[in-house]
């Protein structure tokens, strides 16, 4: 077998891995990521369907695997695939390139095997998770993990929350995103204020996750803070 042939293999593995880890990629997704044109990426999407992998296109959308095919027997929890998530983020800010690049491959194909519902709230996750290094810093929260599946479920939280002036409330929130700087921080709808709050974890007295839900914020991170900051 040539380069160009064992090349060819290599990408088909790739974009197989792809089309496991997310719900829908686009041929313009695809061909930005491997370097090649979108016609040998329609070319690579054939070839994979005559070797028996079942692509469903979906019109003015994008590729997508049919769900189930080929789910390995090792899964994840919900909680387990939230934790890995968090540990991308803390390896995205590691200054070996390779190390990064080796990691980000390995998440792709844990993503891979999960299923599409417990899938797309990791992509989100990971959409919404942003992690600052501070050296010697001290973490003491405990609620980050029922945090973050509230976050992705779109539950309600009621907290007993104590302010920087130690005043305590009850609040009623939406969680949006988890950031770290110096502590863990969420950000959130709060109900009482009726807008964005930062609350930092560690200040969180009481919680409990509600069984109502709330709409989702249709915003990206990015977009939150363009809006907002």
């Amino acid at each position: 077998m040539d380069y160009s042939e064992t090349n060819r293999l290599s990408r088909l593995t790739a974009i197989l891995i792809q089309l496991q880890t997310k719900r829908i990629v686009t041929a313009s997704e695809l061909a930005s990521k491997f370097d090649i044109s979108k016609r040998t990426v329609y070319r690579d999407i054939k070839a994979l369907e005559q070797s028996g992998v079942p692509i469903l296109t979906e019109e003015g959308k994008g590729y997508t695997l049919m769900d189930g095919y080929k789910i390995p027997p090792i899964m994840f929890t919900e909680k387990q695939a939230n934790a890995l998530i968090l540990a991308e983020q803390l390896v995205l800010k590691s200054k070996d390139t390779s190390f990064v690049k080796d990691y980000s491959e390995a998440i792709d194909k844990i993503k891979s095997i999960l299923k599409y519902t417990v899938k797309d709230k990791a992509n989100l996750l990971s959409d919404r998770t942003q992690y600052d290094q501070v050296i010697n810093q001290e973490r003491n929260s405990n609620n980050l993990s029922d945090l973050q599946n509230a976050l992705t479920n779109c539950s309600l939280v009621k907290i007993e929350y104590t302010n920087k002036e130690q005043a305590t409330s009850i609040r009623l929130i939406e969680p949006f995103a988890v950031l770290n700087s110096e502590n863990w921080y969420l950000i959130a709808w709060c109900r009482l204020r009726n807008a964005f709050r930062f609350f930092r974890l560690d200040r969180i007295q009481k919680m409990k996750i509600l069984s109502e839900k709330f709409e989702p914020h249709n915003m990206t991170l990015q977009e939150y803070f363009d809006k907002y900051h």
